[in-house]
């Protein structure tokens, strides 16, 4: 795979943009009726251009039951760069998000949200496109720096990114590697940390964010079925 050309100007213009919508970014208590919440996924193949985009809306008042999904097939023009992954990630959710009839009071994505070397990860940079509540709650980290929390779940050791505390590395179940919990736009790290552990009674990954994760990856594998 070629290495990505940091002085072209695409890129150049990406990291502008992306400073743009970072200082978008606003934090602040989730509200508390919460009810609807929009697990969001991507999924494509190592270094393909194909990208499916999922969102599956799961009702909290009712034992995080699916109610309503939607999955896209997009081609992806931008190139992979690390740090830039909203470009590739964002465009396919938006488009999933719009086909929705029941709109989600805040998006769960499988990404960072705030924790990123310039406070957009892709959570942050869909929240903002959207305007709507985002979290992001990712499987491994970005960047920053973190002690070991605790080994019951709901202990958390906070994610340092230069000098600030940017998430929060979260135990989702006892004895159980923890996620990276970041905020991502109208939302807070409290509040996030709130909401993901809702969305995970029983599994490590919040139950929005696997079906959706099972609904992109049942969408490719359709695909390369069926020709």
């Amino acid at each position: 795979m070629r290495r990505p050309n940091y002085r072209n100007p695409r890129y150049a213009g990406a990291v502008r943009r992306q400073e743009e919508m970072a200082a978008q970014v606003r934090l602040s208590p989730l509200p508390a009726d919460i009810r609807f919440v929009a697990g969001a996924d991507v999924s494509f193949f190592l270094y393909g251009s194909t990208f499916w985009g999922g969102m599956v809306v799961c009702d909290l008042e009712d034992g995080l039951r699916p109610v309503e999904s939607a999955v896209v097939r997009m081609e992806v023009t931008f190139p992979y760069i690390p740090g830039l992954l909203g470009f590739r990630e964002v465009p396919v959710l938006t488009a999933a998000f719009e086909r929705l009839k029941i709109r989600p009071d805040v998006l769960l994505v499988d990404a960072h949200g705030i924790a990123h070397p310039r406070y957009l990860g892709s959570a942050s940079h869909l929240g903002v496109a959207l305007g709507t509540p985002s979290v992001g709650c990712a499987k491994s980290r970005l960047c920053g720096e973190h002690e070991e929390p605790g080994n019951n779940r709901g202990r958390w050791s906070p994610l340092v990114v230069e000098g600030e505390t940017r998430g929060a590395v979260l135990r989702t179940r006892s004895s159980v590697k923890p996620v990276f919990v970041s905020p991502g736009h109208l939302c807070n790290l409290r509040s996030a940390v709130e909401l993901v552990l809702k969305c995970a009674p029983r599994y490590r990954i919040p139950e929005p964010i696997r079906r959706a994760h099972d609904l992109t990856n049942s969408a490719r594998r359709s695909s390369v079925a069926s020709g």
